[in-house]
């Protein structure tokens, strides 16, 4: 990648995380901006999304380094917006694994403490005393990892935070523009053209638009695999409940939401979501009362949960499970952020991703990740 001359419009394609994320630090920088999104904010994988801030189990490489970086400036806007206390909280993670030959409990901790990682491996029964609201006679007998340093974000909350600064200065929002088109002609992106034929002229586009991203590149052709499957969240009625922690257990995670409740994913019942013909989805009673008792069963005095609402969809993953993050080498002025770990990544992507298109001048911590590994 050369550098190339400052632009002076940028589209965003995409209002979740990292869209609006990045369209705010591109207005810090003096951009004019132009958010487009195919509904309201937020209302993709962003608004389902776990948002656990962490890098458990990464060795030490370029993604764990990112991760770092994108766990500190939330600290970093925990410490400088006193707004965010209901939304924004670092009370650690916990994570135990199944009990059976491929329990990773010890050698994770002994990777995390090579590469200085915060973390504590517990026995079952220290960790009552370590971190409140957990059923320790749920934890199997290798012990818990706890890491101090994780916490957890609600992505909406952000979002309406970042938006209403982008807005302040000069930024625009255009909702339920339907499906995008990317324009590129000459081997450059020029722009993107609305569900309703309406064209947009840009100097820049950043194509931010989580699962739907290696779709709508294949059609600029522009090839990035996608390991997309589909996600469900669960969110519980308030509940009163010690946990401040999230929680990554064999058969469910839980977090804490501002309003006192819990949200709840797992591997196994996003498996058991149907996807009808006509791309809807069906979600079976069994498996909402399911994940219900399965997270009763980790929390301290093992609570009845009721089901308050339920999310489901696509959740972004790239084929390699590595994100793909800043420009595209075949596509002049088209830069791209897909990644699982939305949360974790969003306010740094977004600071590196603007650092990148105004200057024109690549980031070194976004080399590994472009599209152009997959040739």
């Amino acid at each position: 990648m050369t550098a190339s001359p400052k632009p002076r419009h940028v589209v965003v394609v995409g209002a979740g995380i990292f869209g609006t994320s990045t369209a705010l630090h591109l207005a810090r920088l003096g951009l004019d901006v132009t958010i487009i999104n195919d509904g309201a904010p937020s209302n993709g994988a962003s608004g389902r999304s776990l948002s656990w801030l962490n890098s458990a189990r990464r060795a030490d490489t370029a993604y764990h380094r990112l991760r770092l970086a994108g766990i500190d400036r939330y600290r970093t806007l925990a410490a400088t917006r006193p707004e965010t206390a209901s939304w924004l909280r670092f009370g650690g993670g916990l994570t135990w694994d199944a009990d059976d030959e491929a329990n990773q409990i010890a050698s994770m901790w002994q990777l995390e403490q090579d590469i200085g990682y915060d973390s504590l491996l517990l026995e079952p029964a220290e960790v009552g005393a370590v971190t409140p609201g957990i059923d320790g006679s749920a934890i199997t007998p290798q012990g818990a990892i706890f890491n101090p340093g994780e916490g957890w974000v609600d992505l909406p909350s952000l979002i309406d935070l970042l938006l209403s600064e982008f807005r302040s200065r000069g930024g625009k929002l255009v909702q339920d523009a339907g499906r995008v088109r990317i324009v590129a002609t000459g081997g450059r992106a020029r722009g993107v053209v609305t569900a309703g034929g309406a064209p947009v002229e840009a100097d820049a586009v950043v194509l931010a638009v989580g699962p739907a991203t290696p779709c709508m590149l294949a059609e600029i052709g522009v090839d990035v695999p996608d390991a997309t499957p589909i996600s469900l969240l669960l969110k519980t009625k308030p509940i009163k409940t010690d946990l401040r922690a999230v929680l990554n257990t064999p058969r469910v995670a839980v977090r804490p939401t501002p309003d006192g409740a819990l949200v709840l994913d797992s591997a196994w019942s996003e498996e058991e979501v149907v996807v009808n013909s006509d791309d809807t989805y069906t979600v079976h009673d069994k498996t909402v009362k399911g994940l219900l008792d399965e997270a009763s069963a980790v929390l301290d005095g093992n609570p009845r949960l009721q089901l308050a609402t339920y999310a489901v969809g696509p959740k972004p993953i790239p084929g390699d499970g590595e994100p793909v993050l800043g420009s595209v080498e075949t596509v002049a002025d088209l830069h791209v952020a897909f990644s699982h770990s939305g949360a974790t990544l969003g306010l740094i992507v977004g600071e590196l991703l603007a650092k990148e298109i105004a200057s024109g001048n690549p980031h070194p911590m976004l080399a590994t990740f472009r599209a152009n590994r997959f040739g």
